[in-house]
């Protein structure tokens, strides 16, 4: 009996070993794993604070052109209103707007040159170049 208790407790040890082996190998996978999501996260995290960097610049930039494009538009503005003044104070630039106006009506030659006072063949050409 007593040589079957030691071949028991040798069988015993050697599965304990076995079993002690394999988890360590096991430990061993899980712990390289654990290193390789660490370096993915702490990748991770630097793209994103790339990405913040970037996004911000992006918004700057973005609010710059917002900017610049309200000052073009506002003397976009500023220059329609000085030229519409400019044609309003000249009598010519009057009566031309006012033959084309009267063009997109339908108005033919005769009546251009009644109404506006124009030259025949300015008349046709008016209608030539306003006609839709």
């Amino acid at each position: 009996m007593g040589d079957e208790f030691l071949i028991a407790a040798l069988v015993y040890v050697i599965a304990c070993l076995g079993l002690v082996l394999y988890l360590q190998k096991q430990s061993n996978k899980l712990r390289t794993k654990v290193d390789a999501l660490t370096v993915l996260i702490k990748d991770s995290d630097k793209q994103k604070e790339t990405f913040k960097r970037e996004l911000n610049e992006l918004r700057s930039g973005t609010i710059g052109v917002g900017r610049r494009v309200i000052e073009l538009e506002k003397k976009l503005s500023q220059y329609e209103m000085k030229l519409e003044e400019a044609a309003q104070q000249d009598p010519q630039a009057k009566l031309y707007s006012r033959a084309m106006k009267m063009v997109d009506l339908g108005a033919g030659v005769e009546e251009l040159v009644r109404e506006c006072e124009l030259p025949k063949a300015e008349a046709e050409l008016l209608i030539r170049l306003h006609q839709k």
